[in-house]
């Protein structure tokens, strides 16, 4: 099989052995990979499980919640790029060979859940669910809405996705706060917290977005406590992972009047079982993990990209630190 690959015009070295590995049809993104010139590809998925004669010789993966045990089959494995944002599930989890590296998907999820967040603050602030309400029953009923200007926004997380959401609060003339470990964004936020300061930064704000990745530092770190020292109109946005909030606790608080609104989009167990108390809570939003859709052509096209640079030697495009878990 001819080594000639191209991609944006720049051919590839050498064409490694890629394992591509989805939940289900990880066929759709061999195709588009092959379209994109990589062609030495073997599919595994958990319906169908994978070959260890054709993993053998795997040099990268490209994939989604990657077992541990299949990573650990590939003893000429290199790198890993996982085709999402969030990597706790191979991290925090030691499944990651040593020596392997490990980059996720960065910049192509901001916008679309900033437009998640944002319909939804929009939705709660303005009240329109009291609004169609009052059409459906065809009553004349005038009330003075909310307004997003002038409310202080805490984004937990200033990485793409949040940086974005902090451009958008700024377009609805909101004040806006900021929480990171590294500090390193700071300068986009009216006023930067550290990990330290996590009590100060929950009071402070009018709605608290959970933008953070899922580490061992971050785990649970929205518990009783936390939730106490919140704003009791406050509202509480989750689209980073479920275990950033112990969930009984936020259950707890909602059931003796605390927030007005709890938006979320991850949970601790996905799906989300049938019997959870969220779903008949009226003032939580439950959604099915959406609010940032993976995209076949663009996450192939972000690992094509990231290849060139590994078979070339060049620093890769979101590579995760193991030590800070992200």
């Amino acid at each position: 099989m001819s080594t000639e690959a191209f991609t944006r015009g720049r051919p590839f070295p050498r064409q490694p052995n890629v394992m591509v590995y989805q939940r289900s049809h990880p066929e759709k993104f061999a195709a588009a990979l092959a379209e994109l010139g990589v062609t030495h590809t073997v599919c595994g998925s958990e319906q169908s499980g994978w070959d260890d004669r054709e993993v053998s010789d795997v040099e990268v993966v490209f994939g989604w919640n990657v077992p541990p045990a299949l990573l650990r089959q590939m003893p000429r494995l290199r790198w890993v790029q996982w085709s999402g944002a969030g990597v706790d599930a191979v991290v925090l989890g030691g499944g990651l060979p040593a020596g392997v590296r490990l980059t996720r998907i960065v910049g192509q999820f901001s916008q679309p859940i900033a437009e998640y967040i944002f319909s939804y603050l929009l939705y709660v602030v303005k009240d329109l669910e009291r609004m169609r309400a009052a059409q459906q029953r065809h009553v004349w009923e005038p009330f003075r809405a909310g307004r997003l200007a002038g409310l202080t926004i805490g984004v937990a997380g200033l990485g793409s996705i949040g940086r974005e959401v902090v451009r958008k609060a700024r377009a609805f003339d909101m004040h806006v706060l900021g929480l990171s470990a590294s500090g390193a964004h700071a300068d986009c936020v009216d006023r930067h917290y550290g990990p330290s300061e996590w009590d100060a930064f929950a009071a402070a704000v009018d709605v608290l977005v959970l933008c953070l990745p899922l580490t061992d530092a971050t785990r649970h770190v929205v518990d009783a406590r936390l939730l106490q020292r919140m704003k009791p109109d406050a509202i509480l946005v989750n689209i980073g992972r479920g275990a950033l909030i112990r969930e009984p606790d936020l259950l707890n608080h909602l059931a003796h009047g605390g927030l007005r609104a709890a938006v979320l989009d991850v949970f601790e167990q996905e799906p989300l079982p049938a019997d959870h108390p969220f779903w008949g809570l009226s003032n939580v939003y439950v959604t099915p993990h959406l609010s940032g859709p993976s995209e076949v052509e663009a996450t192939c096209q972000f690992f094509v990209d990231n290849l060139v640079r590994y078979l070339s030697g060049q620093p890769l495009l979101g590579e995760v630190d193991l030590a800070r878990q992200y």
